[in-house]
């Protein structure tokens, strides 16, 4: 095995999903400028996900769809013709 390849900088970070507010602390060495007081009263760096296993379909079982900057409109947009197309030939 190669020496020195892996990071030594892990620390403790929470991970928080901003679309259900469920958080939960991990080892990472990602870089953050936002921090946290976790509930052991500390504070920790914070990583913002838009997604986690919390809020995902997959795992939930129930269909939602997380629109962040109108990716869904754009792609609504985008093939717009087609649909009417499609709608109009039905």
């Amino acid at each position: 095995m190669k020496k020195d390849i892996h990071p030594k900088n892990y620390r403790l970070v929470v991970f928080k999903d901003m679309s259900n507010d469920h958080a939960f602390m991990s080892r990472s060495t990602i870089n953050t400028k936002e921090t946290i007081v976790w509930e052991d009263g500390n504070e920790y760096p914070l990583v913002k996900l838009e997604i986690s296993n919390t809020s995902h379909p997959f795992y939930t079982g129930k269909m939602k769809l997380v629109d962040t900057a109108g990716r869904v409109d754009k792609f609504n947009n985008k093939y717009k013709k087609y649909q009417e197309a499609r709608n109009a030939n039905k």
